[in-house]
């Protein structure tokens, strides 16, 4: 397959191109997509980006919810041990739990993420994070105003990159209050973008590598039933637009995969667009999934399906 993304890659791993000393005036940016618990599947593209050694053919690295966990491993280096969080079911459902409830915490407990599993269980890297030369670019939603907002700007440290980390995979409800980080709240990035690529191309990148949690033609589920009015109901009461985000979310995610569709068969498009995404016959993962076997399918098919599209003669 040829598409100019692929060959930006393959000119700068070719070189050894690195961030800060390009050989091109390109901007080369990876917008890996939310999804829960289906963030198995771009977590195996990001291992096999990392496995392949292309992480610095990139500028920047943009997640979305569970995207953005998967960013972070990656930009880290550590991403073989970052996927060990997907596979293992002791790491997996170490922070979401149903009896959260009776110790006060929340179903998603987010802190516990953060604090134990990436401090304790399965180390994360931080400090590689914070100076590594690729840009990390978590994204959440402003409780504010419903917008996305890259996080960036406010990550200055240990401690605030674990409340981004939090901020873009604060579920409504299940994880529950917002996190506030910079004086302002954030939820779940997943309400205002769930793939990251708008805010990419907003920032300048010219091509954008985009990781795709759903198969081609696999929609999302409506907001329209009782569990989503309850939601769009709680969310409101921090502001209107942020309820209305919530709302739009599945007919806003229908816009991105035609603007994607378009973009990448347009070879005048740009920025320049690809998407890799999970093939057909990849299993149905909930957000929540308990099948340990369909997240571990998830995950080995985003590894051959970023493998095979990227591996060249590697």
């Amino acid at each position: 397959m040829s598409h100019a993304v692929l060959d930006l890659i393959e000119a700068r791993s070719v070189s050894g191109s690195r961030p800060g000393a390009r050989e091109d005036d390109a901007r080369l940016a990876l917008a890996i997509e939310g999804g829960g618990m289906r963030g198995a599947i771009t977590g195996g593209m990001a291992l096999a980006i990392d496995k392949l050694g292309l992480l610095h053919v990139f500028d920047d690295v943009y997640g979305a919810s569970a995207g953005t966990l998967n960013a972070a491993w990656l930009v880290s280096g550590a991403a073989s041990t970052g996927i060990s969080t997907w596979s293992d079911p002791a790491l997996r459902t170490a922070s979401t739990a149903r009896s959260n409830l009776l110790r006060g915490k929340p179903i998603v407990d987010s802190a516990f993420l953060t604090d134990t599993v990436y401090e304790k269980l399965a180390p994360m890297p931080f400090d590689e994070i914070l100076a590594g030369t690729v840009g990390f670019h978590p994204l959440a939603t402003d409780a504010a105003t419903g917008a996305s907002t890259d996080l960036a700007p406010y990550v200055t440290d240990r401690a605030t990159l674990k409340l981004a980390l939090r901020a873009s995979t604060a579920l409504p409800l299940l994880s529950g209050r917002p996190i506030e980080l910079g004086g302002r709240r954030f939820f779940d990035a997943g309400i205002a973008e769930s793939i990251p690529y708008r805010t990419a191309a907003a920032q300048g990148a010219t091509h954008i590598l985009v990781l795709r949690s759903r198969r081609d033609g696999e929609g999302e589920s409506s907001n329209s039933g009782r569990s989503g009015r309850i939601i769009s109901r709680y969310l409101s009461l921090y502001s209107r637009e942020l309820g209305r985000a919530f709302l739009d979310r599945p007919s806003r995610l229908t816009s991105d995969d035609l603007h994607l569709g378009s973009s990448e068969a347009d070879a005048s498009a740009a920025p320049a667009v690809l998407s890799l995404r999970p093939p057909s016959g990849t299993p149905d993962i909930g957000r929540l999934e308990k099948d340990q076997g369909k997240v571990i399918l998830g995950l080995q098919a985003g590894e051959r399906v970023a493998t095979a599209a990227l591996g060249g003669g590697r």
